[in-house]
């Protein structure tokens, strides 16, 4: 590994950069490798045109610029990926402790605990409505799982398929999620049976 700490991120953030910034990575080293030989070979002939040394010089230039552009939108690129994952842990963490739905709510007391994010106000906002939706899901399917224990923990008898319309039946608000319901009486009823 390169002891120089510049060198060693940039091959860290090339390596998690997206295979599209990777590949347009390539052209710009291989028109400079061209150019290099060009300008070498300019150089070498007897009869040398200066006009040609003078285009092959400017278009190695415009060469090495390319891939200090393309290097410095990869490293913005992944600032801004670091930045958002930094960001949506601390506010995962600050909603768990917080248990409040109000988003404009959680926003606005964030930044008071937080005030360098002062800026980010908008990012942080849809932030919290993507963790809050999860959060959501995740005490939905709970609440799912409880209620399917207990359900199958009294009709133990009966075949997926029964339970599944008496599940139904039951509670018919889950109607639409059959398939998801299906899929957990099958996985409850093999922890049954192994236990």
């Amino acid at each position: 590994m390169p002891r120089s700490g510049r060198l060693r991120t940039f091959i860290r953030e090339y390596k998690e950069s997206p295979k599209f910034e990777k590949l347009s990575f390539i052209p710009p080293f291989l028109i400079l490798f061209v150019e290099c030989v060009l300008l070498a070979h300019a150089f070498t002939i007897e009869a040398t045109d200066i006009m040609v040394v003078e285009l092959t010089t400017i278009l190695l230039i415009i060469s090495m610029v390319e891939i200090l552009l393309v290097s410095k939108e990869m490293h913005e690129h992944y600032q801004r990926g670091n930045f958002d994952r930094v960001l949506t842990i601390k506010l995962d963490d600050f909603m768990t402790q917080r248990k409040d739905k109000n988003v404009k709510k959680i926003v606005t007391d964030f930044i008071d605990q937080y005030p360098k994010y002062e800026k980010y106000r908008n990012e942080i906002y849809h932030i919290a409505c993507q963790v809050l939706e999860t959060h959501e899901e995740e005490e939905w399917e709970r609440a799912l799982n409880e209620k399917l224990k207990k359900f199958i923990s009294k009709k133990k008898k009966m075949t997926v398929d029964d339970l599944l319309k008496a599940f139904i039946k039951k509670y018919p608000l889950y109607k639409k999620y059959k398939g998801k319901i299906y899929e957990k009486i099958c996985q409850i009823k093999v922890d049954y049976i192994n236990e």
